[in-house]
C-alpha cells in the first residue's frame, strides 16, 4: 500500500505537466477546484506543485482587468447619474398623476392670495402657453399630421361637437339652472368658443393622439372667427364682433409657430429630442398649472361671489361635453386612441379666451364670470380624464372604422 502511494505521488506531477493547459488552449481551471480533489494521503509536494501549476495557467488565461482611479470615479458617476434619472422618470411619472391636484392647488393660490401671479405677466402668459405648444411639438412628426389629413372625419366630427353639442347643452344647463340674462349670456358664450391649448397636454398624458389634437384644436380656433359669433347672434340675439385677424395671428404665433419648431427639433435632431422627451410632461404640467392660476388670480372675487349653482352648472357642462365627446365617436366605429382625443378636445374650451370677448363685447360685467369659473372647471374635468386615461393601455389593434350606420343601429 505504501509503494502505491509513492508512486501515485511521483507520476501525478508528471501527467500534471503533460496535461497542464498551454498558451493555446481555452481551458480554465479553478485552484480551488483542484483543492477539493486531491487525496489527504498524497505527499505535501504534491499539493504544492499542482495547485501552483494551476494558478500559473489561470493567470495566463486570464486578462489583467485593473482600472485606473479615473476609469473608477467615471463608472462611479455614471452609475449615480443613471440612479438619479430613473429616480427622477418615477417622480415625474407620479407628479403628472397629480396633475388634478395641482390643478385644484393652484386655483386655491389664485383665489386666496391673488397677487401671487401678479408676477406672471402678459408676456409670461404667452411664453408659457408657447412652452407648453413647443413640449408637444417635440413629440410629434410631419408623418403624423399627413396621416390625420388624409382622414379628415374625426376633425370634421370633433367641431360639430364644439361648435354644435356644447353651445346648445350650455343654453340648457343655464335655463336649467334658472340663469339672469347676464350670466347666461357668459354660459353660452363658455359654450360657443374654440377648443383650448392645455387640451394638446391633457391628450397626450392620457395616450390620445396629439398630432390629431393639435390639428383639431387649431381648427376649432380658426373656426372661432366666424361660428362665435354666429352663434352668439342665434342664441342670444346679441353680435359679438370679433378682430378675425388677431385671433389668426395670435392662432399662429402661440399654437402653430411653436409646434413647427418641435416637429423641426423632432426631425433633425432626433437624439437631442430624445435627451429630453422625458421632460415634456412636466413642462406641460407646470405650464398649464400656472396658466390656469394666472387666469383665476385675475378674476378671483367673480368667481367667489359666482355661488353653487353657476359652479355646478359648468362643471357638469366641461364634464357631459367629456363623456358625449367620448361616446359618440365610439358609437361611430372610431378607435380608443381617437375617442379619448375627441373627448378632451371636446370637454376642454378656451375659456381665457371667453372671458375676453365678454371684457370687451359684452355690457354687463357679470357676462365674464362664468369664463372665470369656466377656467377652473375646464383644466380640472381635462386633467381628471387625462390621469384616468393615463393608466389604461390602448388596444394593440386600435384603429377607426368609422359608420354613421352605427350610431343608428345601436342599441339595438
Amino acid at each position: 500500500m505504501r509503494f502505491n502511494n509513492f508512486l501515485v505521488a511521483a507520476l501525478l506531477p508528471s501527467f500534471g505537466n503533460a496535461f497542464a493547459p498551454s498558451a493555446r488552449t481555452s481551458m480554465h481551471v479553478s485552484p480551488s477546484k483542484i483543492a477539493t480533489v486531491r487525496p489527504s494521503s498524497l505527499s505535501a509536494s504534491y499539493p504544492r506543485h499542482y495547485t501552483t501549476l494551476a494558478m500559473s495557467a489561470e493567470a495566463s488565461e486570464t486578462p489583467e482587468t485593473s482600472e485606473t482611479p479615473a476609469e473608477s470615479v467615471e463608472k462611479k458617476a455614471e452609475s449615480f447619474g443613471s440612479k438619479a434619472f430613473d429616480l427622477y422618470l418615477k417622480t415625474a411619472d407620479v407628479a403628472t398623476n397629480l396633475f388634478p391636484f395641482w390643478t385644484v392647488l393652484f386655483t386655491a393660490i389664485a383665489l386666496k392670495s391673488p397677487q401671487s401671479f401678479a408676477w406672471f405677466s402678459t408676456e409670461y402668459f404667452t411664453a408659457c402657453l408657447a412652452a407648453l405648444m413647443l413640449s408637444m411639438g417635440i413629440t410629434l412628426t410631419p408623418k403624423d399630421f399627413a396621416d390625420v389629413a388624409a382622414n379628415p372625419v374625426p376633425t370634421i366630427l370633433q367641431f360639430a361637437l364644439c361648435y354644435g353639442m356644447m353651445p346648445g347643452l350650455a343654453l340648457v344647463l343655464g335655463k336649467a339652472f334658472g340663469m339672469s340674462p347676464a350670466i347666461m349670456a357668459g354660459m353660452v358664450l363658455v359654450g360657443s368658443v374654440n377648443g383650448g391649448q392645455a387640451s394638446n397636454l391633457c391628450t397626450y398624458i392620457a395616450k390620445g393622439n396629439v398630432a390629431l389634437s393639435v390639428l383639431m384644436t387649431t381648427a376649432t380656433t380658426l373656426g372661432a372667427i366666424f361660428m362665435t359669433p354666429i352663434l352668439c347672434k342665434a342664441l342670444l340675439g346679441a353680435v359679438v364682433p370679433i378682430d378675425a385677424l388677431g385671433i389668426a395671428r395670435s392662432t399662429i404665433e402661440v399654437v402653430l409657430v411653436p409646434i413647427v419648431v418641435g416637429m423641426t427639433t423632432n426631425k433633425f435632431f432626433p437624439n437631442f429630442v430624445k435627451a429630453i422627451l422625458p421632460f415634456a410632461p412636466v413642462v406641460g404640467v407646470v405650464s398649464t398649472c400656472l396658466l390656469v392660476g394666472s387666469s383665476v388670480a385675475q378674476v378671483a372675487p367673480s368667481i367667489l361671489a359666482a355661488g353653487w349653482g353657476l359652479q355646478v352648472a359648468l362643471s357638469l357642462l366641461h364634464l357631459i361635453g367629456g363623456i358625449v365627446g367620448y361616446y359618440i365617436p365610439k358609437w361611430t366605429g372610431f378607435g380608443e386612441t381617437s375617442c379619448r382625443t375627441m373627448a378632451i378636445e371636446t370637454s376642454m374650451k378656451s375659456s381665457a379666451f371667453g372671458f375676453l370677448l365678454a371684457k370687451l363685447h359684452f355690457g354687463e360685467f357679470a357676462a365674464r364670470v362664468p369664463s372665470a369659473v369656466s377656467v377652473v372647471w375646464m383644466a380640472l374635468t381635462g386633467s381628471i380624464l387625462a390621469v384616468f386615461w393615463r393608466s389604461r393601455p390602448v388596444p394593440a389593434d386600435d384603429k377607426d372604422e368609422f359608420s354613421l350606420k352605427k350610431i343608428f343601429s345601436f342599441g339595438k
